[in-house]
């Protein structure tokens, strides 16, 4: 499903030369759900902006679902990768109401009009919007500036799955978002990928949510992966366990933020 092969990427500025990804090898099946930790600067969301076509790698070749996508920009991707980042407000359009975000969402990576909105189309957006449980059913037309931090994100999750997506990106998305919306939002994004059978990346500085979510648990540090947990080793493993592992790869503790469970 996707697939890096010796990907890397280097930014220059200046006199400044920043390797953020080294050589990386990655590969992911269709349904599989990976969470990625790592130290500050690890080149986590560098990863995902490297999928999701925000630049393209200086070296390497990605490729999804067979294909190579390794020099196609982010918007002849987006009809296939969905994403989730950290701003509740990013993955939205503030200025619109819920409904018209939900009508644009439909058309995600495909140029047109505004879709227009029949009144079987806002039914049927009433309907998943009910199946979030955060009361915004009854809110189609309200802008999504008012909502609060929580009902934005609970939308920006049901805007991305709207359209299943190929891949699902999710950067660090409950991190702006207090212990308790950050579960529920934790909640219904476990359920879509389970539904749907979504392959997923999760960037994560809690440890407890990595270990507890998904098939797949990959440790960055300076651009690479320095584990790699999977099966019994990701199901068995603790938030000790993972400190300890970081330790034997020389990341010192104040370079992780231990964020305690949701």
């Amino acid at each position: 499903m996707l697939r890096l092969e010796g990907v890397s990427k280097t930014f220059q500025t200046g006199a400044d030369r920043v390797v953020a990804i080294r050589g990386t090898d990655l590969s992911l099946a269709r349904g599989d759900f990976l969470t990625v930790i790592g130290s500050n600067g690890a080149g986590k969301s560098t990863l995902l902006n490297l999928i999701a076509g925000a630049f393209p790698p200086s070296e390497g070749r990605i490729e999804l679902d067979g294909a190579d996508v390794t020099g196609m920009p982010a918007y002849r991707r987006a009809w296939r990768i969905g994403r989730i980042v950290q701003d509740p407000l990013a993955g939205t359009a503030p200025s619109m109401t819920v409904e018209e975000n939900l009508a644009l969402a439909t058309k995600r990576g495909r140029r047109g009009l505004r879709p227009a909105l029949p009144r079987r189309r806002r039914r049927g957006f009433r309907d998943r919007l009910a199946s979030l449980n955060v009361g915004l059913e009854d809110r189609l037309r309200c802008r999504v500036s008012l909502l609060s931090g929580g009902e934005r994100q609970a939308l920006a999750v049901l805007m991305a799955t709207l359209v299943p997506p190929e891949v699902l990106l999710l950067d660090e998305h409950t991190a702006a978002l207090d212990p308790s919306n950050a579960a529920m939002i934790v909640e219904l994004t476990r359920g879509f990928v389970e539904r749907l059978d979504l392959t997923t990346l999760m960037v994560t500085h809690n440890m407890e949510q990595a270990i507890g979510i998904g098939c797949r648990l990959i440790m960055m540090h300076k651009g690479e992966i320095i584990e790699d947990l999977r099966g019994t080793d990701k199901e068995d493993a603790t938030v000790s366990q993972l400190v300890d592992l970081f330790s034997r790869h020389h990341v010192v503790e104040d370079e992780l933020i231990l964020e305690p469970a949701l």
